[in-house]
């Protein structure tokens, strides 16, 4: 079998060239401290010119809520539109970032949320996890989970629907997304009517063909993955004993799911698991819409927004939500 990579997009390829000295698809695990110090100094930079208010549409607020027990409380961003008047029963987009499980904050990618809940006047909640190594599993999914179940409850406050949130998130923000809907089925809620998952991490296995085909290739090839899931599992990853709440993939049974938008490049170290997962649902009797994009590189339509494969993986983003809430 060949280990040649698919083609990146032209345009997708000319951003990645032009982006070569401060790119690196790899992460080692005595790279993660600077990485993060490098990402909170881009996003301190970027969080100068994000506009949380979107021009002045949403008011934002931080929330300190209960975390799981026994440890510290969940910082979730709550972007509300200001139009919504008292009483207001919005759309809950309920965001997790990305970055492997290692990196990130909860202004990480909330743009893209935002950019969403502004054509759909929907309220964003975008939700901040404790990152490992210094914090395995399960700390992630129990942050996440916890930060959903005070959303539900008090929804209300926010100008949200309790029962029309959306679980939306980006990489290991969507493979932890995944994990969520696993967990809300399995507990009996409280009710997701949707999952959208971007280039979602469900595996950690880490031994699909287009893993190996992106080795050193992109943005996140290889052994940045396998750098993240140990920093995440430890000596379990690959291992027999790997909870589906952790890494998807494992889960058995994929049926009684929310409807599912799964959004992946071909081009990209996730593009295999995703495509199986999506597969495995529709065997399962789910409702799941598939998207591969030819020649895209992992989170490119957050890297190059500008783009013509971007700006057709966003409308599609964006019609799929609107018809899930249109229901």
């Amino acid at each position: 079998m060949s280990l040649d990579p698919p083609p990146f997009d032209p345009e997708l390829a000319a951003c990645l060239e032009s982006n070569k000295d401060v790119i690196t698809p790899g992460l080692a695990p005595d790279e993660i401290a600077p990485a993060r110090e490098e990402t909170n100094a881009d996003l301190a930079g970027l969080l100068d010119l994000l506009d949380l208010t979107t021009n002045g549409a949403f008011a934002f607020e931080d929330r300190a809520v209960p975390g799981p027990e026994g440890a510290p409380e969940v910082s979730l961003l709550v972007c509300r539109p200001k139009s919504a008047g008292a009483g207001a029963s919005l759309p809950v987009i309920y965001y997790v970032h990305g970055g492997g499980m290692v990196l990130g904050t909860n202004r990480a990618g909330v743009d893209g949320a935002l950019n969403w809940a502004l054509e759909l006047g929907a309220v964003v909640v975008s939700v901040e996890y404790r990152l490992a190594p210094e914090h395995p599993y399960p700390a992630q999914i129990d942050d996440v989970y916890a930060g959903f179940r005070w959303t539900a409850a008090h929804a209300g406050e926010i100008g949200g629907d309790p029962d029309r949130i959306v679980v939306a998130g980006s990489s290991a923000g969507a493979g932890l997304g995944a994990a969520l809907a696993l967990l809300l089925r399995d507990r009996q809620g409280p009710p997701a009517i949707g999952q959208l998952l971007m280039s979602p991490m469900l595996d950690d296995h880490n031994d699909t063909v287009s893993g190996r085909q992106m080795t050193g290739i992109g943005v996140w090839d290889r052994t940045a993955n396998e750098t993240a899931w140990t920093a995440v599992l430890g000596d379990r990853r690959g291992g027999p004993d790997v909870p589906p709440y952790a890494s998807p993939a494992r889960a058995d049974d994929l049926s009684g799911l929310p409807p599912a938008l799964l959004d992946v490049g071909s081009a990209e170290t996730f593009r295999d698991e995703v495509v199986t997962y999506a597969s495995r649902i529709w065997q399962a009797g789910g409702d799941a819409e598939l998207h591969v994009w030819p020649g895209g590189f992992h989170g490119f339509d957050t890297f190059a927004p500008h783009t013509a494969l971007a700006r057709a993986a966003r409308a599609a983003q964006l019609t799929w939500l609107t018809r899930l809430l249109d229901r």
